[in-house]
């Protein structure tokens, strides 16, 4: 930058390695520098939009992305950030006009796949699933490579269908309740999974539960995230949670762990954080701070079902550690933690697999979501039809938690005084 501070192109290319590296202020100080010398740079402009989008600033991040409509109204990638742009400020009916002027959207992945992500949160399930598939085709898929013939969700006549697991734990748990209608339609399942799911999976109408990346085999083979699609799942035709299977040796276990009930304590337990390698996951997710206001109130004991890397957060309590029992060191999987579930009278948190857990086992769930969250929360309301157990708390548009945690500490107040009298 010293040998000429009016290159335009190398303070936004600066811009754009640090918001790669998180610097997200510093690359939209750059890409704002950029601009200084060429304000035309409709590239400048849909950076400048990229880094704010990140950021958080989704009001600013969209106007920055129309200005670089405005100037280069033809330039795929400008089209395609000022998309995404509008999505993740919830401005979904904007953001599918601009995909039908893009054009090729039935053509190209990028596209569809925006697509099917703003269908299903409105949601427009029909559409939605025809665009899904749409994921395959993206870098950054990480599912199997499809080696059998595709099943069309039709009657299977004693063949074997196999089923494999994309995408995470909760989502697991979440198509869980299609197995059932799939075993309904006369062939033998095959279910690759992880091995944390199959202890609370063992009562479905599985014929064979394989671990995850060893060969396949069957007739025929799907995605479970294929699974509303290939069933014909519209918004009001969700099929309802499936039952889990709680061992009796995990109850057991937890019973010895958290002893017998006190009388007028509510236990509450919470989670702060899914998956640290998940892309989403600093969206979605706080700290164990913003949790702790809930020990503030009288008759709450807070119980930790917290697993991985933000467990740690738990030590930093030092002497005040006993405000939240650390259930996290017990859980060896799913079978261990909805035991515990099973003894909590209420778990609040951020969004993760124990979500869709509890929604599951039908305990009472209060699930603090990011502004455009998973899609199966649709993107008003308190309730998801997905989890009739389960309250939703939204943030808005700024994207702050604060008012998410004031909310559901006034509600936590009314809930222990609805169930104590106090």
């Amino acid at each position: 930058m010293h040998a000429n501070p009016h290159d335009a192109g190398a303070w936004s290319t600066l811009g754009v390695l640090l918001r790669r590296s998180g610097k997200l202020n510093v690359a939209i100080a750059c890409h704002n520098r950029a601009l200084n010398c060429a304000p035309e740079n409709a590239n400048i402009w849909t950076n400048l939009g990229n880094a704010l989008t990140e950021a958080g600033r989704l009001a600013d991040a969209v106007a920055a992305q129309e200005e670089a409509l405005r100037r280069e109204p033809d330039n795929p990638r400008v089209a395609f950030n000022a998309i995404v742009g509008l999505r993740q400020a919830g401005r979904f009916a904007e953001a599918l006009a601009l995909i039908d002027r893009a054009g090729g959207a039935t053509a190209d992945p990028a596209l569809r796949w925006e697509r099917a992500l703003i269908r299903l949160q409105i949601g427009d399930y029909v559409h939605g699933f025809d665009d899904y598939g749409a994921r395959r085709a993206l870098p950054t898929y990480n599912g199997r490579s499809a080696t059998l013939p595709a099943w069309d969700g039709g009657v299977l006549d004693g063949r074997s269908v196999f089923l494999t697991s994309e995408q995470g734990l909760g989502d697991a748990l979440l198509m869980a309740r299609y197995l059932p209608l799939v075993k309904a339609l006369g062939g033998r399942v095959l279910y690759e999974g992880h091995a944390d799911l199959r202890r609370v999976l063992s009562g479905l109408p599985i014929d064979e539960y394989r671990g995850w990346g060893g060969p396949v085999d069957g007739d025929v083979e799907a995605s479970q995230m294929d699974l509303p699609g290939l069933l014909g799942t519209t918004l009001a035709s969700i099929p309802p949670p499936v039952r889990l299977t709680v061992p009796e040796e995990a109850r057991r276990k937890a019973l010895g762990i958290l002893g017998p009930r006190e009388p007028g304590i509510l236990r509450v337990g919470i989670v702060w954080s899914g998956r640290v390698t998940f892309a989403d996951n600093a969206r979605r997710a706080t700290g164990l701070a913003p949790f702790l206001r809930f020990a503030e109130i009288p008759g709450v004991q807070l119980y930790s079902l917290q697993k991985g890397p933000p467990e740690a957060e738990l030590a930093a309590l030092g002497p005040a550690r006993q405000l939240v029992v650390p259930l996290g060191p017990e859980l060896e999987d799913f079978a261990d933690t909805a035991a515990m579930v099973e003894q909590l009278d209420l778990v609040i948190m951020t969004d993760s697999s124990v979500a869709h857990l509890a929604g599951a086992l039908g305990t009472p769930v209060w699930n603090l979501v990011q502004y455009v969250p998973y899609w199966i929360y649709g993107f008003t309301g308190a309730w998801t039809p997905w989890y009739p157990t389960m309250r939703l708390f939204r943030q808005g548009m700024d994207l702050d938690w604060r008012p998410v945690f004031d909310a559901a500490a006034g509600a936590l107040r009314a809930e222990v005084r609805r169930r104590t009298g106090h």
